[in-house]
């Protein structure tokens, strides 16, 4: 096991492998921008050092620097969250190569499934169902016509090394085509660093269902059950829940097996996410790979039962699965409202001073945050400030429960999105389970 971990990381998920670690008795290193000088993840940690100024270009993304840190503090591994560098194939490669251990998939499986479009290529040369789309990544304007051509529209332009919404456009007709197209790239540029992109058949309404999965070195893979993830916002997502209503036990043993298929494929290794569309006729395609720990990972936490950090922790050293297939047991029902810094009606940035902060409690109630009074929410980094996550007997339990939590929830100073996700639970769509991606734009309007 690791002596010493470096998190790579800020917030509420560098607390939450902080945590991790101290429970396995790792001693931990925070780095941290000179914005987060007091934040709780520094103080939480063992071991603190500052790598750069505000932008997270100059520190938290600044591999030389993080280096640096994990070597002057004499760490033998490197947890680097989500975001920053977590899918960064360069920085995992740099790490295999000086020895230090990354804790998540090689560098090789990030490169390769990092890339959607070989993801997809990979994926259906196995018979496994994917998304109609083009074959591979689109060179020109004309290239993508004609491959809208054969799917028809409406369809969806992809950023190859997307993520997060990033470089997406939807086409409603051939003659916004090539905008789309170049809008897509140009945003692919700007936030990957690589303008490549390929094209998808635009489902209408459909729900994004996504398995989680655990592969040790000896090519044990679990799964751990579907999360659904439809709520969302331009691609950004505000509110999961596992089970997914729409997920009965038939779909969810044929999707969860596909799901293990599709990693079993590229021999991967350590925890990840495959991420799936299921139609109004449930049918599903697979659509991509996450070679992280996702936010949303704490209500897959919640109803088996299983610590996901540590698993990625315990996988990174070597070690191999404690439980087979048959062990996981998913009990109940969990939901995860994210809380953004954000104007909710507006959706505009909020930072600012935490004047007053109160969580909540409770039984079946968790909240994941590195908030607290007095605190200064920067303008430099992802909105979200928090994660309140319940469990309950069933879906009616949760809700009930997570309504609850949301009356306790108390942030003054700033403005959050707490008040939406009061009135997205008292939709009766929402209750009654009938969502779907489009949800929030049809919600909203209303």
């Amino acid at each position: 096991m690791f002596k010493k971990v470096l998190i790579a990381n800020r917030g509420e998920i560098a607390l939450r492998v902080i945590r991790a670690c101290k429970e396995l008795g790792i001693k931990t290193v925070a780095i941290f921008s000179e914005a987060d000088a007091a934040s709780l993840h520094v103080r939480a940690a063992d071991e603190k050092i500052c790598v750069g100024p505000p932008d997270a270009a100059l520190s938290y993304r600044n591999i030389p620097n993080v280096l640096s840190a994990a070597e002057i503090t004499g760490a033998d591994a490197i947890h680097p969250g989500y975001g920053f560098l977590s899918e960064n194939a360069h920085f995992a490669e740099v790490c295999e190569s000086i020895g230090m251990k990354f804790i998540g998939p090689t560098s090789e499986h990030i490169s390769l499934l990092g890339d959607k479009a070989k993801a997809r290529e990979i994926v259906a040369s196995r018979g496994l169902p994917v998304t109609p789309g083009s074959p591979g990544e689109l060179k020109s304007e004309q290239a993508a016509l004609e491959a809208a051509t054969k799917i028809g529209y409406p369809v969806i332009i992809k950023a190859s090394a997307g993520g997060g919404g990033r470089g997406m456009r939807v086409v409603n007709k051939p003659e916004d085509l090539a905008r789309a197209f170049q809008a897509a790239q140009a945003e692919a540029k700007t936030t990957f660093g690589n303008d490549a992109v390929y094209l998808e058949r635009y489902f209408l309404e459909p729900r994004h269902i996504e398995v989680q999965i655990a592969a040790d070195h000896r090519g044990h893979v679990v799964h751990f059950g579907e999360r659904d993830c439809s709520i969302q916002r331009r691609h950004q997502k505000l509110l999961e829940e596992t089970p997914s209503p729409a997920v009965g036990e038939k779909l969810r043993k044929e999707i969860c097996r596909v799901a293990v298929e599709a990693v079993k494929a590229v021999h991967y290794r350590n925890v990840g996410t495959v991420e799936f569309l299921l139609d109004k006729d449930h049918n599903f395609f697979f659509m991509e790979v996450n070679t992280r720990i996702q936010v949303e990972h704490a209500i897959t936490e919640m109803v088996t039962g299983i610590d996901l950090i540590k698993e990625q922790i315990r996988i990174a050293a070597g070690q191999s699965l404690l439980f087979k297939q048959q062990d996981i047991k998913l009990n109940g029902h969990s939901l995860e409202c994210r809380i953004n810094a954000e104007d909710p009606e507006k959706f505009t940035p909020c930072p600012g001073m935490i004047t007053k902060y109160s969580a909540p409690g409770g039984f079946g109630v968790r909240v994941d945050s590195a908030l607290e009074s007095n605190m200064m929410v920067v303008p430099f980094y992802d909105s979200m400030i928090a994660k309140v996550i319940t469990h309950g007997r069933d879906r009616q339990e949760s809700i009930a429960r997570m309504r609850r939590a949301l009356d306790e929830f108390v942030i003054e100073g700033i403005k959050t999105t707490i008040p939406l996700h009061k009135r997205i639970l008292d939709d009766p769509d929402f209750q009654s389970g009938h969502v779907s991606t489009t949800f929030l734009e049809r919600f909203l309007a209303n």
